[in-house]
């Protein structure tokens, strides 16, 4: 599996061998890959006008192209908004509850974003293909898709630890811009040019996949939650700066704590884990029918729905898991 940082041509130039000759050493003679572009076929057509943006066939004939439009940016943004404001309007009825969740359209990201890293992970598991996933710029949609991808096939990933060495590696590492993303409050109308929500799209991904499969995933919903609080506002430095340079220039490794050295003290690990959790060897294929991605209700009803009673629950079924 592997990710790309920029398309594979740049602008004005037609061709780039340099890409060529690294994406033909990949594939032996008899093999075929797949390039899993997350832009639509229109924006790259769009892209290929301006003079570049994207590959011709001829030049990769064992490469497939699939192109999987993810949003991102703006619209992605204001689908954000919109579920968020209807899960604030009070006492909204049935029909009015339904028609601003579906006008929103974010369980539709939600279904699309699962849907996609099923697709490259299909590719790996099923036809045991390389896989290539690029998109605009290589720091937001491809991150989504290559991470989901990783925890739908590999059960490390799915372990406390391994989710850490996931995010570290395929977020912090590769240069999700979290600085630009993550501006200001996640629910402020204010919005920058660069904000965008896709860090809590992933994690909502997550928590879907933990809905679905609530024995295979180490972690429990209080991770996402926490991970969510501290990519807005952290005493942490974790998710500091855009990429590795702004943060060596910053001297953040020098001059922060990390999260996850916290997050993994004896005193606190046991919040975050789900007592249920029973190793899973088995890739986990996430259905994506509409009945069965849900609304996060621990998130977007976090400050709305009194959680005691989940609370409750949570530490009843922790009590009986040790009983037993």
């Amino acid at each position: 599996l592997l990710r790309s940082s920029q398309p594979l041509t740049g602008p004005n130039r037609r061709r780039c061998r340099e890409d060529e000759k690294l994406l033909g050493t990949i594939l032996d003679e008899d093999e075929r890959g797949f390039v899993i572009d997350t832009r639509s076929a229109q924006a790259a057509k769009q892209a290929r006008m301006g003079g570049g943006g994207t590959e011709p066939k001829s030049s990769y004939p064992q490469w497939r192209r699939l192109h999987r439009a993810l949003e991102r940016g703006r619209p992605l943004q204001e689908s954000f908004t919109k579920l968020v404001e209807a899960c604030g309007e009070p006492a909204p009825s049935m029909d009015r509850w339904l028609g601003r969740l579906d006008g929103s359209r974010w369980l539709g990201h939600v279904k699309a974003a699962l849907s996609t890293a099923c697709l490259a992970a299909q590719c790996l598991d099923r036809e045991g293909s390389h896989v290539l996933v690029h998109g605009a710029e290589g720091t937001d949609t491809t991150l989504l898709v290559t991470a989901l991808a990783q925890l739908i096939l590999d059960p490390a990933c799915r372990t406390l630890e391994g989710f850490q060495g996931l995010l570290e590696r395929e977020w912090i590492e590769a240069g999700h811009p979290f600085q630009l993303r993550c501006a200001r409050s996640a629910s402020s109308h204010a919005r920058g040019k660069q904000e965008a929500p896709i860090f809590l799209l992933f994690l909502d991904c997550v928590w879907q996949l933990s809905r679905q499969f609530p024995f295979s995933l180490e972690f429990g919903e209080q991770l996402l939650l926490t991970l969510f609080d501290n990519a807005y506002a952290s005493a942490y430095g974790t998710f500091l700066c855009n990429n590795e340079k702004e943060r060596s220039l910053c001297k953040v490794k020098e001059s922060t704590h990390s999260l996850w050295a916290w997050l993994n003290q004896p005193e606190e690990k046991h919040k975050y884990l789900n007592p249920l959790y029973s190793h899973n060897p088995l890739v986990i294929w996430p259905s994506v029918e509409p009945q069965s991605i849900q609304l996060w209700q621990g998130f977007f009803l976090r400050w709305i729905r009194p959680s005691q009673h989940l609370d409750e629950a949570w530490v009843q079924i922790r009590r009986l898991v040790e009983g037993n």
